[in-house]
């Protein structure tokens, strides 16, 4: 496993007992029901070798990993949804290594991952700039970040109620949460080149929710420094 010899692993950075118990029920229905594994599955094919998985959840990607992956190890910071998906690695094809941490500080060294995934997680980072530096600084020149999430509604309207709910509420009853971020933008900001993304939205028919706009892609992390 490439974790850095010289950097020890910080102790746990995020604490939501209570929203991680309401998550690990609410994620295993959509993943049956609202059709989230196919998405899961279309996120994760075809990567191999080494992979870095930030904010694991409850490990409901582990089950998708094609078997030419070598190793994932797994990034979650928080501690009850941690040892959810220490259980779920248990039951993986493949090796998964679940690992205490923030995407913010990756105890991993330089690029030393073939592959990068972040699901549903980027909306609920503290410092999405640098999570996604330390990403682009742990994968290999060339290497490729999927990524599956939620974030900024294209009409004015939902994309103003977003904006006020993530000032107020929502972040505080979900985990960290913010609606109205958009990936895409900060993953080219922060050195990556989208090659491949589909916007679509969750549910498809009834009414929109302010985490129904989803987009699903691939970027790589390009050869070079990160931009100034």
């Amino acid at each position: 496993m490439p974790l850095r010899a010289n950097r020890p692993l910080p102790p746990d950075a995020v604490h939501h007992p209570l929203f991680a118990r309401f998550y690990a029920r609410v994620s295993v229905q959509a993943d049956t029901r609202g059709g989230i594994a196919e998405l899961r599955r279309e996120l994760l094919a075809g990567l191999s070798g080494w992979v870095i998985e930030i904010g694991a959840g409850n490990g409901l990607n582990f089950a998708h990993y094609p078997r030419a992956v070598s190793e994932v190890v797994a990034v979650e910071p928080e501690r009850t949804l941690r040892r959810l998906a220490a259980e779920a690695a248990l039951r993986a094809e493949v090796p998964v290594d679940v690992v205490p941490g923030a995407a913010e500080a990756l105890p991993v060294k330089s690029e030393a991952f073939d592959g990068a995934v972040a699901s549903l997680v980027l909306c609920t980072v503290r410092d999405l700039p640098r999570a996604l530096a330390e990403l682009h600084r742990v994968l290999r020149p060339g290497a490729e970040l999927r990524f599956f999430e939620h974030g900024v509604a294209p009409g004015r309207g939902m994309a103003t109620v977003q904006r006020a709910l993530d000032r107020t509420v929502w972040p505080r009853l979900f985990g960290g949460c913010h609606t109205a971020r958009d990936a895409p933008a900060a993953i080219e900001a922060a050195g990556f080149r989208i090659t491949s993304r589909r916007a679509f939205r969750l549910p498809e028919r009834g009414p929109a929710l302010p985490t129904s706009y989803c987009v699903i892609g691939t970027a790589r992390r390009e050869f070079g420094d990160l931009p100034a």
